[in-house]
């Protein structure tokens, strides 16, 4: 075999396999063109207006790509009712609904999202935790939501729905849980979504490590302040809140905490104060 046409099926082997692996994506990338050129249900857009207020404050095009990938997160990933409770469109869209204010800007989808699991109220999990001389102590929380890096979200319905009924009060267990799947894209959740490389991460990575540490001494002082105190639990925590705040109390927090806001503004691509 001459070197010629051996150098020839080494490229035609590379290309085969480029093709290989590019195909998935190719096919996820024609389904999702497909899903979003069917209109928009009547009874989902009923929906969003009663049960999403926050969706009517977008500007027009906003509304539209939010409704789109809507659509996409409910035909590619399953929501799954637990504790004896049967989802409907209603939960469903609603739950969806404040999911996509994510991806508004960002575009794309939760990559590692395998399932929403839907709980009709709080449930209880348990709880393990190593003490002195290395005996656990066991336990159990009562939460509103969770957010796995296996590529569960599980959240409880009563709180969801309270969540998206005011728009402005910065609590919204939904995107709080979604964010965690941001965050959980590249490992375990550390309040490091991806925001691009060099200088964005090490800027992202500088003033949110300053507002993190901020807010634990706001809070050591008892100052009041917009943030709420659970996002000092950890780094991972202060970014799914500061997301609450920064899509329910956008003016509110580019005031009192500019650069926080900034960096949120370009991690999400949106500006949210502007609306």
């Amino acid at each position: 075999m001459s070197l010629l046409v051996a150098l020839g099926w080494v490229l035609a082997i590379a290309a085969m396999a480029a093709f290989g692996l590019a195909a998935p994506t190719l096919a996820r990338l024609w389904r999702r063109q497909r899903l979003t050129r069917r209109p928009f249900p009547a009874a989902w857009r009923e929906i969003l207006r009663r049960r999403v207020p926050l969706a009517r404050e977008l500007p027009a095009a906003h509304q539209l790509r939010l409704k789109k990938h809507i659509q996409v997160l409910l035909a590619e990933v399953p929501f799954v009712g637990c504790a004896g409770l049967t989802l409907d469109d209603e939960m469903r869209v609603t739950i969806a609904a404040q999911a996509a204010f994510l991806l508004l800007g960002r575009g794309g989808s939760f990559g590692n999202l395998r399932e929403v699991l839907v709980y009709p109220g709080h449930f209880v999990v348990p709880r393990s935790e190593a003490g002195a001389g290395g005996v656990v102590h066991e336990g159990r929380d009562v939460l509103a939501g969770q957010s796995w890096q296996r590529g569960q979200v599980i959240v409880a319905w009563d709180a969801v729905r309270d969540g998206a009924a005011d728009p402005h009060d910065g609590a919204n267990v939904a995107m709080h849980e979604f964010a965690h799947q941001l965050d959980q894209d590249s490992g375990a959740a550390n309040g490091a979504p991806y925001v691009g490389r060099g200088a964005l991460q090490q800027a992202w990575a500088r003033v949110m490590n300053q507002e993190f540490e901020a807010l634990r001494a706001r809070l050591a002082s008892a100052q009041p302040g917009l943030i709420d105190p659970y996002a000092a639990t950890s780094p991972a925590e202060f970014f799914a809140v500061a997301t609450e705040h920064f899509f329910e109390q956008p003016a509110a927090l580019a005031t009192e905490r500019p650069a926080l806001y900034e960096q949120l503004r370009r991690c999400y691509r949106l500006d949210p104060a502007s609306w």
